[in-house]
């Protein structure tokens, strides 16, 4: 092991220095935080998942414990005599060479967007989240492509001269490591890439699950893996992902009726298969109120539940879009929204939603 080096525990510290270092056991000092399972939880995203950490605080709980166990991480309640620590860390280090202990379980959030019905914005929101992610909060992040033949996922994502990668037939039957499957990936930028294949001789069922598999050899590398799941990139198998893979769904439908039913559809499915998955609802306007025919309160009734995000309809979200921006970091009202929805995502605390200026934004 190489010589220690020391940062102060900020954000911008941590991710400058991990992301330059080849870090492999790490420990954070939350001495003097309040809640030591909110702090970790909130800057988790900035170490690299190859790492073990320690998180050294003072609470004396057998909750933190549990918390920072599930998320991949050691704790050592201070104070402790210098003999104590440096046995700590040694027992961390022999198990991370015997490939053992916590540091093992840490692999990439994943988050599915899922589109109630078409034309919801699925796509637009997906990428939104994963750039903003990338951006805003610094976490390493990975966009899954679900459409593998057609879609606007490029100009979503301000990229030119794309070309979705091409899956060789005898590729499919060839075993993979991390290095290929880094290879089918597209760099958008340091903190975000892109995994959308397809091919011509491959079902989308074939196409679908050799997706999943590149997924799992890039776990380790990403805070988050976004999958798109636009209504045309939805198949059978999609649902066992949900229901077995995803920590949180976010279900995006319109003012529709059909639309919504699907969502309360899909929401009580998911309750039933993933009653621990988190379930994120959002509502995107994608025309103008007059043009719709439901409250706000009857989809919430419809519902049993309050809707989390609202998308209001803009008629300069395609422009701002085609000049090369971003809705996240936008003066448009849907910026708002969208970040609220990336810190949900995140599992920050988040104030009760801002409803738009009237509850009733549809007249029957």
């Amino acid at each position: 092991m190489s010589l220690p080096s020391f940062v102060s525990n900020s954000d911008e510290e941590i991710r400058d220095h991990v992301r330059q270092s080849d870090v492999e056991i790490a420990l954070v000092e939350l001495t003097d935080s309040l809640s030591v399972s909110e702090d970790m939880r909130r800057i988790s995203h900035l170490l690299p998942n190859s790492a073990s950490v320690i998180v050294i605080g003072q609470e004396d709980a057998i909750s933190t414990i549990r918390n920072l166990k599930e998320m991949g991480f050691y704790y050592l309640f201070w104070p402790a005599t210098k003999p104590e620590m440096l046995d700590f860390i040694k027992n961390v280090y022999d198990n991370r060479q015997r490939e053992r202990g916590l540091g093992k379980k840490r692999i990439a959030k994943k988050i599915a967007i899922w589109g109630c019905s078409g034309g919801v914005g699925t796509s637009l929101i997906a990428t939104e989240v994963s750039a903003q992610l990338a951006d805003k909060h610094h976490a390493k992040c990975l966009l899954v492509d679900h459409d593998y033949y057609a879609g606007n996922i490029d100009i979503l994502l301000k990229m030119e001269n794309f070309q979705k990668k091409a899956l060789a037939i005898n590729s499919i039957d060839t075993d993979v490591d991390t290095t290929y499957a880094h290879s089918m990936t597209r760099k958008i930028n340091d903190m975000l890439s892109l995994l959308s294949l397809t091919s011509e001789e491959h079902s989308t069922h074939e196409l679908k699950e050799y997706t999943r598999s590149l997924e799992d050899l890039l776990n380790e590398q990403n805070n988050f893996i976004v999958s798109d799941l636009s209504k045309g990139g939805q198949t059978q198998v999609d649902y066992r992902y949900l229901a077995d893979e995803v920590d949180t769904t976010v279900l995006v439908c319109s003012p529709a009726i059909s639309s919504i039913r699907q969502l309360k559809k899909m929401s009580d499915w998911l309750a039933e298969k993933a009653p621990n998955s988190r379930q994120i609802f959002v509502i995107n306007f994608t025309q103008p109120n007059k043009a719709t025919v439901l409250s706000i309160d009857e989809v919430e009734v419809f519902l049993g539940r309050s809707i989390d995000i609202e998308i209001p309809f803009e008629m300069g979200i395609l422009k701002h879009i085609l000049d090369d921006g971003y809705l996240y970091n936008s003066r448009l009202s849907s910026a708002r929204p969208i970040a609220t929805l990336t810190s949900m995502i995140m599992g920050e605390n988040v104030s009760k939603k801002v409803k738009q200026s009237k509850r009733w934004f549809f007249r029957k």
